[in-house]
């Protein structure tokens, strides 16, 4: 299958997963299944990668706690976001993180030049939101919530980087995400395991964890080995859009004209910070 058709199945199952999430927030908060999503992919992931039969120091599991925490908290935040706001709108805007870094860690005017696109982009998505009538509670928690969540993210892309270079990618991950699960898991567990008592909710975590962790980071791996970063780094920009295609279509979230601009403002900043790297 061509990587661009790869990257696009990864970007459908990961928001289709947090469509199916959104589904759960009647029955749960959104807090709660965001943790669930974390506890469960990181028991798939240990499963898979089974991290006990690495050599771990003190140091490399301190500097994964990190990485964890981070990664969690952006997982949470994320699904208090998409609690409030449009999934394609949130995605979009949660996309500063990366722009953010690669703009303060580049050295060519493009980097630079992305953040300010990047940034008019979101301006017009929140803008959009703020007038779209949804009640000012939401959009004021929304857009709070995709702020930490981007925060985050940036945190994610720099403590990840760190945790890559000194050991397994998706091993060390799913440490990270066990980590996480467990420092999050006094304040938020026993609201949550009772959803798992009954067996729709319980397979519908089982498939949010799936679609939204183990599919698309598996077919990262796939996809990474055989295109360059600064590839990579453009296709990053479909993932807006597929988040609107599934926002839509999951969920009749349909896009505004002036909405459109606003993703396509995001997805071309993203683009903007590829560099052409050997």
């Amino acid at each position: 299958m061509p990587v661009p058709a790869l990257f696009v199945v990864s970007g459908l199952t990961q928001y289709l997963g947090a469509a199916i999430a959104v589904g759960l927030f009647a029955v749960a908060g959104a807090v709660e299944v965001g943790w669930l999503r974390i506890a469960a992919s990181a028991a798939l992931l240990l499963v898979w990668r089974r991290p006990w039969r690495s050599r771990w120091t003190r140091h490399d599991v301190a500097w994964v706690a990190v990485f964890g925490v981070a990664l969690a908290t952006m997982n949470l935040a994320f699904y208090v976001a998409i609690d409030h706001l449009p999934l394609g709108t949130a995605v979009a805007i949660e996309f500063c993180g990366p722009v953010a870094v690669a703009a303060v860690t580049g050295r060519g005017w493009r980097e630079r030049g992305a953040i300010g696109v990047a940034a008019l982009g979101v301006v017009l998505l929140a803008g959009v939101t703020v007038e779209s009538g949804l009640p000012r509670e939401d959009v004021v928690v929304g857009l709070a919530a995709i702020g930490v969540a981007a925060a985050c993210w940036a945190a994610y892309i720099v403590l990840g980087r760190r945790v890559a270079v000194a050991g397994s990618g998706v091993t060390s991950l799913s440490v990270a995400m066990t980590l996480g699960a467990l420092v999050f898991a006094p304040f938020l567990a026993s609201s949550a395991l009772p959803v798992l008592a009954d067996w729709r909710y319980a397979l519908a975590v089982v498939g949010i964890a799936l679609f939204s962790s183990v599919v698309p980071y598996a077919l990262e791996q796939v996809i990474l080995r055989r295109v360059s970063a600064a590839t990579f780094s453009v296709l990053l920009a479909l993932l807006p859009a597929t988040a609107a295609v599934i926002g839509a279509v999951v969920l009749r979230q349909i896009p505004t004209a002036p909405e459109l601009v606003g993703l396509l403002l995001v997805s071309g900043a993203i683009a903007m910070t590829a560099r052409r790297t050997p």
